[in-house]
C-alpha cells in the first residue's frame, strides 16, 4: 500500500533530488502519476545534478554537450513521501537519487557520495550516529537593506543579539509552533530551539539518528521547510553563511559517534580521554579540514564567516569542551563521548557535508592516525594551522587532495571543481548588494 492511500488529501506531487549545491531539482506531477513514479521513477538529464548555484549549466561540463546531455534514471530513495506543509495546497514530495539505466549509481549524485562512505563503515562493522545543529536568520528583506523582522507580538524590532533569550523565542512563537508541527508531519526529529548571537538568528537541533542518510535528508528538508514557512509568516529565512557583516554567521555543526557491531559507542570507555578509535577519528577530521574546506565553505560568502573571533573556528585544532576549536569533544558522561565538527556554514550541501566529516573520520580510523594534543584556552590567540581563508585556496586544495579522492568519486570531484570555478568567476563580477540578493534565501 502506498503512503498516499492513507493521505487522500494530497492533491499534487513533487519529485526531485539534491544537486551539488543542495538545491532541489525536479518536477511537479498530478497525483494520478504516483504509481508510475513509485514503480519506475523519473528521468532527468544527469547534468541537472551539476548546475551552478543559479541553475545554469556548467560551461565545460562533460555531462552536457559531450554526452548529448544524456538522461539518468531517478529512483525513489528509501525515505518515501514527505509532505510539504508550507505550500497552500496539500502536497508531498518523493525524494529521488540518480542511477544509470543498468542500475549503477551515478557517482555525481551527492546522496550516493554519502552512501558510499557509509558502505565503507559497514564493511568495518561500524555505524555512525549523527545529529545536526541548524542555524538560520529570520530576515525582513522587503527594503533596500535586510533587517531583523518585527516581533509579531510587539511590532518592534529586536535591538540587538539576544543569546538564549526566551523573549526572542516567544516573539516568534507562532512561527516556531508551525515549524515544529511541520517537522512532525515530515518526520524531521526537531529538538531544542534557541535564540542565537545574531539579530533574528535562531538554532534548531535535530536529534541523533543511527542513519546518516536520514540525518542528511532531514537537514535538506529542514532548510526547505524553514525558508518556505518563513515566507508564509511574511519573512525570509536565510542559511547564508554571513548575511550580516557585524553579526555571527550561520553554522551547520554535526555531532557524531560510532557504534560497533554490538551497538556500543566505539568512542567511549571509562576514561575522560575516550577510546583510541576516538583519537583516530579526531585525527582524520583534522587532516580533512584543509583539503575539504570547499565542502564546509562552498560559496564566496562562506569565507566572510571564517574570521577570528566571530564564533566560527579558523584554526585546525581540537579540544575537550572548547567552542573555539574546529573539532570539539563535548563534556558530559564518558559513555556519551562524541565528536562535534564545527567548521561548516549553514550554506552547505548536507549530503556532501556529512560525507566529508564521516569520510575524513573514517580515513583516520583506517590509517590509525594519531591526533596531536588537545588545545586549551582561546584558539584564536594561538599559533595554529589555519583553515583556508579564500574560496580559490579551498578549490585548489580540494582539487589536489589525495584525501578528497579517497572519500569522493573522481567524477564528483571534477564536477564540483568545475562548478565552483564557474561560480567564483560570476561571484567576483557581482556587487556586494547583488551577492546578498542572490544568496540570501537560496543557500
Amino acid at each position: 500500500m502506498s503512503w498516499l492511500d492513507d493521505h487522500p488529501e494530497i492533491r499534487n506531487l513533487r519529485c526531485g533530488a539534491a544537486d551539488l549545491n543542495g538545491q532541489a531539482r525536479g518536477k511537479r506531477l498530478p497525483r494520478r502519476f504516483a504509481e508510475k513514479l513509485e514503480q519506475e521513477g523519473s528521468r532527468f538529464p544527469l547534468s541537472v545534478l551539476n548546475l551552478d548555484i543559479w541553475g545554469e549549466d556548467i560551461d565545460d561540463s562533460p555531462l552536457v554537450f559531450e554526452s548529448g546531455d544524456a538522461d539518468g534514471l531517478l529512483l525513489p530513495t528509501e525515505r518515501g513521501y514527505v509532505p510539504l506543509p508550507w505550500l497552500p495546497a496539500p502536497t508531498a514530495m518523493l525524494p529521488l537519487w540518480a542511477f544509470f539505466d543498468d542500475g549503477t549509481p551515478f557517482t555525481g549524485d551527492p546522496r550516493h557520495a554519502l552512501a558510499r562512505v557509509l558502505d565503507r563503515f559497514k564493511a568495518l562493522d561500524l555505524s555512525p550516529v549523527v545529529a545536526t545543529e541548524m542555524e538560520f536568520y529570520l530576515v525582513d528583506d522587503s527594503g533596500k537593506e535586510i533587517r531583523q523582522p518585527k516581533s509579531p507580538r510587539s511590532g518592534k524590532r529586536r535591538a540587538g543579539a539576544e543569546i538564549l533569550s526566551m523573549r526572542a523565542l516567544d516573539a516568534f512563537d507562532d512561527f516556531f509552533n508551525d515549524l515544529y508541527d511541520a517537522c512532525d508531519l515530515m518526520k524531521i526529529p526537531a529538538e531544542a530551539a534557541i535564540s542565537e548571537g545574531g539579530i533574528g538568528q535562531f538554532e534548531v537541533n535535530l536529534e541523533h539518528v543511527p542513519d546518516a542518510l536520514k540525518a542528511a535528508d532531514d537537514a535538506w528538508f529542514f532548510k526547505m521547510l524553514v525558508r518556505g514557512l518563513a515566507r508564509n509568516h511574511g519573512m525570509a529565512a536565510s542559511f547564508m553563511a554571513k548575511p550580516y557583516e557585524d553579526y555571527a554567521g550561520n553554522g551547520l555543526h554535526t555531532h557524531f559517534s560510532i557504534l560497533d557491531k554490538d551497538g556500543n559507542n566505539a568512542f567511549a570507555n571509562d576514561t575522560f580521554e575516550g577510546t583510541p578509535l576516538l583519537n583516530n577519528a579526531i585525527a582524520g577530521c583534522l587532516a580533512g579540514i584543509p583539503d575539504l574546506a570547499l565542502i564546509f565553505a562552498p560559496h564566496g560568502n562562506s569565507y566572510e564567516r571564517l574570521v577570528p573571533g566571530a564564533h566560527a573556528p579558523t584554526s585546525i585544532c581540537w579540544a575537550y569542551d572548547n567552542r573555539t576549536a574546529s573539532i570539539r569533544v563535548p563534556g558530559g558522561s564518558y559513555g556519551a563521548r562524541r565528536i562535534e565538527h564545527r567548521l561548516a556554514g549553514g550554506d552547505v550541501n548536507p549530503y556532501l557535508f556529512l560525507a566529508a566529516v564521516l569520510g575524513s573520520a573514517l580515513v583516520g580510523i583506517e590509517d590509525g592516525m594519531k591526533a596531536p594534543a588537545p588545545i586549551t584556552g582561546n584558539a584564536y590567540d594561538q599559533k595554529l594551522p589555519q583553515v583556508p581563508s579564500t574560496w580559490e585556496d579551498a578549490i585548489n586544495a580540494f582539487e589536489a587532495s589525495p584525501l578528497a579522492s579517497r572519500i569522493f568519486d573522481p567524477q564528483l570531484v571534477d564536477n564540483l571543481i568545475r562548478t565552483k570555478r564557474q561560480e567564483m568567476a560570476h561571484f567576483d563580477e557581482m556587487t556586494a548588494e547583488e551577492q546578498l540578493d542572490h544568496y540570501l534565501d537560496l543557500v
